[in-house]
């Protein structure tokens, strides 16, 4: 199993409980396509570089996940047909991005 970030922005205007909502979608969509949630960084309203229908902020949703397979078919195909997800991105974690080089 490898390690992907899962990067997610919503909408901005959901309320509270509309976003536990779309969290819960999210992990159970995880679930079912066999990958495990290893972290999560909930950051809240962000203001973005260039306006996603017509809104310039967006709901940042952080995941760190571990899958098998192709996750960008699995979930990230899955999450873009919600109404409320705006844009979805799927990044394989690479150790040598982390490594400081002299």
């Amino acid at each position: 199993m490898n390690t992907y970030d899962l990067n997610l922005i919503l909408n901005p205007n959901l309320s509270a409980e509309q976003v536990q909502i779309e969290k819960d979608y999210i992990e159970s969509t995880m679930k079912n396509a066999g990958a495990e949630l290893s972290n999560l960084d909930d950051l809240g309203n962000r203001r973005l570089a260039y306006a996603v229908a017509k809104e310039r902020e967006g709901y940042y949703l952080m995941y760190t996940i571990k899958a098998g397979g192709n996750p960008e078919k699995d979930i990230a195909s899955t999450l873009r047909l919600r109404d409320h997800v705006r844009r979805v991105l799927v990044v394989k974690d690479r150790p040598e991005w982390k490594t400081k080089k002299a």
